[in-house]
């Protein structure tokens, strides 16, 4: 018993003197590392900077500058290993990085999957910072693009994040794409009112709204006939295409078309009109009771006559006053 403890101290006092023989080694190899850590972050702010007031190279510079600050930490991370292990090579350590990689990424597929798509996007440039997408239900201003995932800022103060490999494979709304955004809006007016008068009228009046674009220029068209109203569309454009300028021009637009159809010229603007039919399915002249697929059938049972509506709504005040005759002739027909 005493020679195996023996044996224990002797080998836990040789790890000692190891560790300490390679202490200076181990606080060098360190501080190399902070040093190209440090060196690495530099270089991607020096990238940055140079790209920062350039609008099509700012995704590209981002690209480079992280590409640049994670090689610099590798060759960090390669020098410091080899100062800690001299018997180290690197044809080792790139052939252990090789076999640890391959594990890494079926541990971390999708991680790698969002970094790769995250790299195409800064490249291929599908938006940019300050975009204002649609992607699936969120909507919002783009704040940043990283290498896992895109993050939207949203209309009403919300930060959304949304995974990079979503983006890449899926259909993405650039409202902010193009200089010029056009508008649209569907007014309904009367079947007797003029229509060439009244698309004249429009035009005049979506016209005197400052944040419409003279060029292209606005238009009216007619689209539909529908149950209670000729519909108008309404096309104008704006610039810049941002959500504040199309709200703006939207609210603009709408009331000085409706001043100037309804208010200046009584133009008819009408509600929907909908005819409701009552039938209780319960009367003789539906047809054959006995086959009756819907209402109450009536069966071997005596065919009810027809009623009035009004007739019915007496019969039924009067039987919740406890009253309740059998219907007169003037109640049937």
């Amino acid at each position: 018993m005493n020679v195996e403890i023996s044996a224990l101290l002797e080998k836990v006092q040789k790890m000692f003197n190891g560790f300490i023989a390679l202490l200076p080694n181990i606080i060098l190899a360190l501080i190399v590392f902070a040093v190209f850590i440090f060196i690495g972050r530099q270089i991607k702010r020096l990238v940055k900077r140079l790209t920062r007031h350039r609008r099509y190279a700012r995704n590209l510079g981002m690209v480079l500058g992280r590409l640049a600050q994670g090689a610099t930490v590798l060759v960090g991370l390669f020098i410091s290993l080899s100062i800690v292990i001299p018997s180290l090579r690197a044809g080792d350590l790139v052939q252990l990085l090789g076999i640890s990689g391959v594990a890494i990424g079926f541990a971390f597929r999708d991680i790698l999957q969002n970094f790769l798509a995250g790299i195409l996007i800064l490249l291929t440039e599908p938006f940019q910072i300050d975009d204002q997408i649609v992607f699936k239900g969120f909507e919002g201003t783009v704040e940043n693009i990283e290498t896992r995932a895109t993050t939207i800022r949203t209309y009403d103060g919300r930060r959304i994040v949304i995974p990079n490999s979503e983006l890449f494979t899926n259909s993405v709304t650039v409202n902010t794409a193009f200089e010029h955004r056009r508008l649209e809006y569907d007014i309904g007016v009367g079947y007797g009112d003029d229509l060439e008068q009244t698309k004249q009228l429009m035009l005049e009046a979506i016209h005197s709204v400052d944040v419409v674009l003279k060029d292209p220029a606005p238009d009216v068209l007619v689209m539909e006939l529908a149950e209670s109203s000729v519909n108008i569309r309404a096309r104008w454009w704006i610039k810049p295409p941002f959500r504040l300028d199309a709200l703006e021009s939207r609210d603009k637009v709408i009331s000085a078309i409706k001043q100037k159809l309804y208010v200046e010229h009584g133009i008819d603007l009408p509600y929907p009109t909908r005819q409701i039919l009552f039938h209780d399915q319960t009367e003789e002249t539906d047809g054959d009771r006995s086959r009756q697929r819907e209402g109450w059938p009536a069966g071997k049972k005596e065919v009810p006559k027809p009623r009035s509506i009004s007739g019915s709504l007496r019969r039924l005040a009067e039987a919740g006053n406890g009253k309740v005759d059998t219907p007169t002739a003037k109640e049937q027909s």
